[in-house]
Protein backbone atom coordinates (compact mmCIF):
# COMPACT_ATOMS: atom_id res chain seq x y z
CA UNK A 1 0.00 0.00 0.00
CA UNK A 2 1.23 3.48 -0.84
CA UNK A 3 1.66 5.97 2.01
CA UNK A 4 -1.42 8.24 1.92
CA UNK A 5 0.43 11.14 3.57
CA UNK A 6 1.60 13.73 1.05
CA UNK A 7 4.66 15.92 1.56
CA UNK A 8 3.64 19.11 3.36
CA UNK A 9 3.72 22.09 1.00
CA UNK A 10 2.70 25.75 1.10
CA UNK A 11 -0.81 24.94 -0.16
CA UNK A 12 -1.33 22.56 2.80
CA UNK A 13 0.02 25.17 5.21
CA UNK A 14 -2.36 27.80 3.78
CA UNK A 15 -5.32 25.42 3.99
CA UNK A 16 -4.54 24.65 7.64
CA UNK A 17 -4.28 28.37 8.44
CA UNK A 18 -7.57 29.06 6.63
CA UNK A 19 -9.28 26.42 8.77
CA UNK A 20 -7.87 27.85 12.01
CA UNK A 21 -8.63 31.43 10.99
CA UNK A 22 -12.24 30.75 9.95
CA UNK A 23 -13.23 28.36 12.75
CA UNK A 24 -15.66 29.66 15.36
CA UNK A 25 -16.17 26.31 17.04
CA UNK A 26 -14.55 22.90 17.16
CA UNK A 27 -14.55 19.52 18.82
CA UNK A 28 -12.23 19.36 21.84
CA UNK A 29 -10.91 15.94 22.87
CA UNK A 30 -9.67 15.53 26.43
CA UNK A 31 -8.93 12.69 28.82
CA UNK A 32 -11.58 12.27 31.51
CA UNK A 33 -9.63 12.49 34.79
CA UNK A 34 -12.10 10.22 36.57
CA UNK A 35 -12.13 7.34 34.09
CA UNK A 36 -9.06 7.87 31.91
CA UNK A 37 -11.32 7.55 28.87
CA UNK A 38 -11.34 10.04 26.01
CA UNK A 39 -14.15 12.59 25.91
CA UNK A 40 -15.17 15.06 23.19
CA UNK A 41 -16.99 18.36 23.67
CA UNK A 42 -17.94 21.22 21.35
CA UNK A 43 -16.29 24.54 22.19
CA UNK A 44 -16.09 28.00 20.65
CA UNK A 45 -12.81 28.81 18.92
CA UNK A 46 -11.18 31.86 17.38
CA UNK A 47 -7.63 32.41 16.13
CA UNK A 48 -5.63 34.09 18.89
CA UNK A 49 -3.28 37.03 18.26
CA UNK A 50 -0.46 34.52 17.77
CA UNK A 51 -2.52 32.47 15.30
CA UNK A 52 -3.13 29.54 17.66
CA UNK A 53 -6.70 28.62 18.62
CA UNK A 54 -8.19 30.48 21.57
CA UNK A 55 -11.37 29.61 23.47
CA UNK A 56 -13.42 30.68 26.45
CA UNK A 57 -14.48 27.96 28.89
CA UNK A 58 -16.30 27.69 32.19
CA UNK A 59 -14.81 26.03 35.26
CA UNK A 60 -18.18 24.29 35.59
CA UNK A 61 -17.66 22.25 32.41
CA UNK A 62 -16.27 18.75 32.51
CA UNK A 63 -13.80 19.46 29.70
CA UNK A 64 -12.30 22.36 31.70
CA UNK A 65 -11.75 20.11 34.71
CA UNK A 66 -10.16 17.57 32.37
CA UNK A 67 -7.79 20.22 30.92
CA UNK A 68 -6.80 21.36 34.41
CA UNK A 69 -5.91 17.75 35.27
CA UNK A 70 -4.14 17.12 31.95
CA UNK A 71 -3.56 19.96 29.45
CA UNK A 72 -2.76 17.56 26.60
CA UNK A 73 -5.69 17.60 24.19
CA UNK A 74 -6.80 17.56 20.58
CA UNK A 75 -8.97 20.03 18.71
CA UNK A 76 -10.81 19.21 15.48
CA UNK A 77 -11.59 22.26 13.34
CA UNK A 78 -13.37 22.51 10.00
CA UNK A 79 -16.99 21.99 9.12
CA UNK A 80 -18.56 20.27 6.13
CA UNK A 81 -20.12 22.51 3.52
CA UNK A 82 -23.82 22.53 2.74
CA UNK A 83 -23.57 20.03 -0.12
CA UNK A 84 -21.78 16.86 -0.99
CA UNK A 85 -20.09 14.21 1.10
CA UNK A 86 -19.02 15.67 4.48
CA UNK A 87 -15.84 13.59 4.34
CA UNK A 88 -14.60 15.47 1.27
CA UNK A 89 -14.45 18.82 3.12
CA UNK A 90 -11.16 19.95 4.72
CA UNK A 91 -10.59 19.47 8.45
CA UNK A 92 -7.66 19.90 10.76
CA UNK A 93 -6.94 17.80 13.82
CA UNK A 94 -4.59 19.66 16.17
CA UNK A 95 -2.64 18.01 18.93
CA UNK A 96 -2.13 20.67 21.57
CA UNK A 97 -1.47 21.77 25.13
CA UNK A 98 -3.99 24.00 26.83
CA UNK A 99 -2.98 26.98 28.97
CA UNK A 100 -5.49 29.03 30.95
CA UNK A 101 -5.52 32.82 31.05
CA UNK A 102 -7.72 33.87 33.95
CA UNK A 103 -9.21 37.20 34.93
CA UNK A 104 -6.51 39.20 36.68
CA UNK A 105 -3.69 37.66 34.60
CA UNK A 106 -1.53 40.26 32.83
CA UNK A 107 -2.69 39.43 29.30
CA UNK A 108 -6.35 38.63 30.08
CA UNK A 109 -7.79 42.05 29.15
CA UNK A 110 -6.07 42.17 25.74
CA UNK A 111 -6.95 38.56 24.95
CA UNK A 112 -10.56 39.09 26.06
CA UNK A 113 -10.87 42.13 23.78
CA UNK A 114 -9.40 40.13 20.89
CA UNK A 115 -11.76 37.23 21.58
CA UNK A 116 -14.82 39.49 21.73
CA UNK A 117 -13.91 41.16 18.45
CA UNK A 118 -14.16 37.76 16.77
CA UNK A 119 -16.91 36.18 18.93
CA UNK A 120 -19.09 39.07 20.14
CA UNK A 121 -21.84 36.86 21.62
CA UNK A 122 -19.42 35.93 24.41
CA UNK A 123 -19.92 39.43 25.83
CA UNK A 124 -22.86 37.96 27.77
CA UNK A 125 -20.61 35.73 29.92
CA UNK A 126 -16.92 36.57 29.39
CA UNK A 127 -16.90 38.58 32.65
CA UNK A 128 -18.32 35.78 34.81
CA UNK A 129 -15.84 34.67 37.48
CA UNK A 130 -15.91 31.02 36.46
CA UNK A 131 -14.85 31.72 32.85
CA UNK A 132 -11.27 31.66 31.57
CA UNK A 133 -9.63 31.98 28.20
CA UNK A 134 -7.70 28.97 26.98
CA UNK A 135 -4.79 29.11 24.56
CA UNK A 136 -4.21 25.92 22.59
CA UNK A 137 -0.55 25.62 21.63
CA UNK A 138 -0.24 23.11 18.78
CA UNK A 139 2.29 20.33 19.17
CA UNK A 140 1.38 18.70 15.85
CA UNK A 141 -1.44 18.46 13.35
CA UNK A 142 -3.07 16.24 10.78
CA UNK A 143 -4.75 17.94 7.83
CA UNK A 144 -7.29 16.15 5.72
CA UNK A 145 -7.78 18.45 2.75
CA UNK A 146 -10.37 16.23 1.10
CA UNK A 147 -10.21 12.86 -0.60
CA UNK A 148 -6.58 11.78 -1.07
CA UNK A 149 -5.15 14.97 0.47
CA UNK A 150 -3.64 14.04 3.85
CA UNK A 151 -0.76 15.91 5.45
CA UNK A 152 1.14 15.89 8.73
CA UNK A 153 2.04 19.39 9.91
CA UNK A 154 4.41 20.67 12.55
CA UNK A 155 3.81 23.64 14.85
CA UNK A 156 6.19 25.57 12.57
CA UNK A 157 3.95 24.78 9.55
CA UNK A 158 0.98 26.32 11.37
CA UNK A 159 2.58 29.71 12.09
CA UNK A 160 0.73 32.44 10.16
CA UNK A 161 3.88 33.86 8.55
CA UNK A 162 5.01 30.37 7.45
CA UNK A 163 1.62 29.50 5.94
CA UNK A 164 1.62 32.73 3.93
CA UNK A 165 4.86 31.67 2.22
Amino acid sequence: MTDPIRPTDDAARRMAREIIDSARFGALAVTDPETGAPMVSRIASVPGPDGAPLSLVSDLSHHTRALVANPVCALLLGEPGGKGDPLTHPRLSLQARAAFVRQGDDDHAALAAHYLALYPKAKLYIGFGDFALVRFTPTGAHLNGGFGKAFVLTPEDLRPERAAG
